[in-house]
């Protein structure tokens, strides 16, 4: 892919070719995005893309550079192993995990050319563990708004192809292809389910650990901005060289929100249906929901408020999403073994996520019953 340098020579090249048939802009500021929206395109696919906008009005400035984006994003879809994700969270939509929220700001500023005069090394990325529905998916989609740079998501399980060769070059084709658009987040979701078993079979000729041994040397050995996003809902079906020090820069375990985050998260996910989280009982609603994951919580609000629509339309309350509570089974109750599995591998192991920290109790199904009786 070309370079930034090699993207303005091409620039200029055509801005000769069609000088007298059509104005490109050669405002610095709008050169520099230019270049930016190009970033990740063979030299023939910016060449079509220059020439498809001049045609249109004889015309390329900056009113140009969303469609080239959105070029640019179906010329990656093709690949069929990355995929760009809108910039559409921040880390104020995700409620609790301070101390994730702060390590994440301050790695913001070490990709600024000030940090690598002053010594430090290129952030390589994070790897968050833990309980499923706790925000690490949400987590991954804000830290690349916040940093106003790239989403692209990594589909482990679209490299592997089916003939010999073909996994390891498509590997090496989203490993090149994320570098070329560099600074950017390459979010790998579920990374647990594209590597597990890795050196425990042979029955795919060794294609998963060639795969593997590739994407770990690149973790190791990488100089481009690509700062990798990567969860896990089980990380003990991780290889264990993938969890060294040197592939991630820290890992995370994030775990059922405590008090004050449930309340946050409540107060997030009214907000996003549109309401004022400040005209209902959030402490109320904090105390009787203790176990639910965030996306429990999120369920419980989006299930309340179809009531209330299917009930003549009428305003969310409270007591709508006390109902929800009394009638909803947390994930807690129904994979209490599984959650206390990864909590007793997370001790000493990982960095917890939030600041004020506690173990929250996993009531077990029946807990739930007999409370949800003397309730009703």
């Amino acid at each position: 892919m070309p370079d930034r340098e090699e993207l303005k020579r091409i620039i200029d090249d055509m801005a000769t070719m069609y000088k007298d048939k059509a104005v490109i802009d050669t405002d610095p500021s709008f050169r520099e995005e230019l270049v930016d929206a190009l970033l990740g395109m063979t030299q023939t696919e910016v060449e079509n893309i220059i020439a498809r906008v001049l045609v249109v009005d004889a015309r390329l400035d900056a009113k140009d550079i969303p469609e080239i984006i959105q070029e640019k994003i179906q010329i990656i879809r093709k690949s069929g192993v990355l995929e760009f994700y809108p910039l559409n969270e921040s880390l104020d939509s995700i409620g609790g995990l301070s101390t994730l929220k702060k390590w994440l700001l301050r790695k913001r500023v070490c990709f600024q050319s000030k940090a690598r005069e002053y010594g430090l090394e290129m952030p390589k990325g994070v790897l968050l563990t833990g309980v499923p529905g706790c925000g690490k998916s949400l987590t991954a989609k804000a830290v690349a708004s916040e940093w106003k740079m790239p989403l692209l998501r990594f589909d482990i399980g679209k490299v592997f192809g089916m003939y010999v060769g073909q996994s390891e070059e498509n590997v090496r084709r989203a490993i090149q292809t994320a570098e070329s658009i560099a600074p950017c987040v390459l979010w790998i979701d579920e990374l647990e389910k594209g590597f597990a078993g890795v050196g425990f079979t042979d029955t795919d000729s060794g294609v998963t650990s060639r795969v593997f041994g590739t994407f770990i040397t690149w973790m190791q050995e990488k100089m481009n901005p690509v700062f990798v996003v990567a969860t896990a809902n089980d990380v003990s079906k991780l290889p264990p060289e993938l969890l060294r020090k040197g592939r991630f820069d820290e890992i995370f375990f994030v775990d059922l929100p405590n008090a004050k985050e449930r309340e946050e998260v409540f107060s997030v996910q009214i907000k996003k249906f549109k309401r004022n989280p400040d005209i209902f009982d959030l402490s109320s609603l904090t105390r009787y929901s203790e176990g639910y994951t965030g996306s429990d919580i999120k369920g419980v609000v989006k299930a309340a408020l179809e009531e209330a629509f299917l009930d003549n339309g009428r305003e969310l309350t409270t007591e709508d999403i006390f109902l929800q509570i009394k009638q909803t089974l947390p994930l807690s109750a129904t994979m209490k073994e599984r959650i206390d599995s990864l909590r007793n591998w997370a001790v000493n192991r990982a960095r917890p996520a939030s600041s004020q920290w506690e173990e929250i109790p996993v009531p077990s199904i029946e807990n739930f019953s007999q409370r949800r009786k003397l309730e009703l």
